[in-house]
Formats: structure tokens, C-alpha cells, sequence
């Protein structure tokens, strides 16, 4: 046991579960600005613009914006102006929906494809070099532990 966790034994639950998240939110800003900083430096984009790639990636059937903003919990003005760049780049297209005129789907283009197969394969190398320190064991017990977080909330 380390020191600073004997330390901790010695408050009250409440605040080493404060504790807890403080360092949670610490490890995550650290490793968020990591990313953003690799994806600038090695492809000139940003996290925004890959999260978009790799929601569309998923859903290679496209996505209306309204539903892929909410998929990613921004704006639809933050998801339009990323969306109109990858266009412009050849990345994503737009698809008008059979039977609605208005409403229209975005999908990867194949250069998009192919783009974000590129830049996901480097972010797991760099996610995976960043938490090299945890093996696999501690692995399974981080995810079971963060997933009963989420299970409580809904």
C-alpha cells in the first residue's frame, strides 16, 4: 500500500471518493490533451473531427446531423462546421434521405475511410502507450468498476 493511500484510509468515504474523481479528471485532462496535441502534430486535426470520423465510421450507413450530434453530445453548429471541413476535404458526403427533401445523411467517403483507419490506428497505439502501466488484470477491474458508475446513474 502507498502512502498516500494509507492517508486516504484515514478519511471518511466521501472524501476519498472525491479523491478519487479528482484524480480520474486529472488523468483524463492529461491524456485528452495528449491526444489533441498528437493529432495536431501527426495529422493536422483535431479530437473534435476524429470523434466525428469514428461515430460515422461506426455507422457506415450514415447519420442524420441531428443524430450524430446527439451521439456526441455537442451542438448541431459545433457537428455542422466540422462536418462542412471534412467535406471540403473529401472525407464525409452528404446524402439526401429517400422521401424527406430536407433531411439528409452524412457518411464517410472511402478517402475518409481510409483517412481514419490511419488516424485510428495511431491512437490506439498512443492510448495503449499511455496507459502501458496497466496490466491486463487491472484492466478488467478499472472497466468493471467505471462501468458500475454509469450502470447506477441510468
Amino acid at each position: 500500500m502507498s502512502v498516500a493511500n494509507e492517508k486516504l484510509e484515514d478519511q471518511p468515504v466521501s472524501k476519498q471518493r472525491l479523491r478519487l474523481w479528482l484524480q480520474m479528471l486529472k488523468t483524463t485532462r492529461f491524456i485528452e490533451n495528449e491526444l489533441r496535441e498528437e493529432l495536431r502534430l501527426g495529422f493536422q486535426s483535431t479530437l473534435p473531427r476524429f470523434d466525428v470520423m469514428a461515430m460515422l465510421d461506426r455507422t457506415r450507413e450514415g447519420l442524420r446531423m441531428s443524430q450524430l450530434s446527439k451521439q456526441l453530445m455537442v451542438s448541431n453548429g459545433n457537428v455542422t462546421g466540422i462536418i462542412d471541413r471534412l467535406v471540403q476535404e473529401g472525407f464525409v458526403m452528404r446524402v439526401q434521405v429517400k422521401g424527406d427533401k430536407r433531411a439528409t445523411l452524412v457518411r464517410l467517403t472511402p478517402k475518409g475511410i481510409e483517412k481514419f483507419a490511419e488516424m485510428a490506428a495511431e491512437h490506439e497505439r498512443w492510448i495503449n502507450e499511455h496507459l502501458k502501466e496497466i496490466d491486463e488484470t487491472e484492466i478488467g477491474h478499472f472497466i468493471d468498476i467505471l462501468s458500475k458508475v454509469r450502470e447506477e446513474d441510468h
